[in-house]
């Protein structure tokens, strides 16, 4: 018979682990700081970090003041709230109609997908821009939520339709033998099963939304990108600021893989219970 390890050496080894994952990781980051420090010195390159925080924030007479960096964050921030809410409406729209027994809702489902994710971001983006927009008497800010909007929502139904589907055909059966209506089916038996399988994958179109909103940048929407490009057009500090923008970019997509985690491991121990 195998031996069963007892919990006290269960955690020692486990200690024992961590400490070697932190003495991997921290060796990489002091190689990965002398390869750039090494790379700095032979490029002759004149940094000027102390000019960045300027660009941030500043504070006169006690009050803080958000600088251009921090008011292109807000922007990026509204943009991709916006978007997101909007591309979870497109998706589970589209998913429906991608369930329907109906043909024109899943022919419209499936033009609608193809069109999406078969073109580039940006040229639906100047579409929208530069054709529809001025139909519809649109401005900037709501051609960038649109775009990003159908775009993303385009994968997120793809996402939410797997995730549907995977639910078992017994609780489809016992929701319609106590006679729940469909919209009370979905909403209280389906989804909330659902969502818990799909939030992973739905975490990760999160991140690609917020990523991808750089590209409003290029209809003239003063977001995040957009502050970078004009900072070092003026100042010409061009690798100082693009690693503080992706610094921020990096901050927002870790922050919510954080948010993502925690929500999983609490709806997976309400679950549980």
């Amino acid at each position: 018979m195998l031996a069963i390890p007892d919990k006290k050496y269960m955690k020692k080894t486990s200690r024992v682990a961590i400490v070697i994952d932190l003495l991997k990781f921290f060796a990489l980051s002091g190689l990965l700081i002398w390869l750039m420090a090494r790379g700095t010195t032979h490029s002759g390159y004149h940094w000027q970090w102390y000019r960045v925080p300027q660009f941030l924030f500043t504070v006169r007479n006690g009050k803080f003041a958000a600088g251009p960096l921090l008011q292109g964050l807000g922007v990026t921030l509204r943009i991709a709230g916006i978007s997101l809410i909007s591309a979870m409406l497109f998706g589970f729209l589209a998913a429906i109609f991608r369930l329907s027994h109906s043909f024109t809702a899943r022919a419209v489902a499936r033009v609608y997908l193809e069109l999406i994710r078969n073109t580039p971001l940006l040229i639906q983006l100047f579409c929208i821009y530069f054709v529809i927009a001025p139909v519809l008497d649109m401005g900037a800010f709501s051609s960038a939520v649109l775009a990003l909007s159908l775009f993303e929502g385009a994968y997120a139904s793809e996402i939410l339709r797997a995730g549907i589907l995977s639910i078992h055909k017994g609780q489809w059966e016992a929701a319609y033998s106590l006679g729940i209506s469909t919209p009370d089916m979905y909403r209280y038996i389906i989804l909330p099963q659902a969502f818990r399988r799909i939030l992973p994958p739905l975490a990760s179109q999160a991140i690609s939304l917020i990523k991808d909103s750089a590209l409003v940048s290029t209809i003239a929407i003063y977001d995040l990108t957009m502050r970078g490009q004009a900072i070092v057009a003026e100042t010409f500090l061009t690798f100082e600021i693009w690693f503080t923008v992706a610094a921020m970019y990096l901050l927002l997509t870790v922050s919510l893989s954080f948010f993502i985690h925690w929500l999983e491991k609490a709806m997976h121990k309400g679950a549980s219970r």
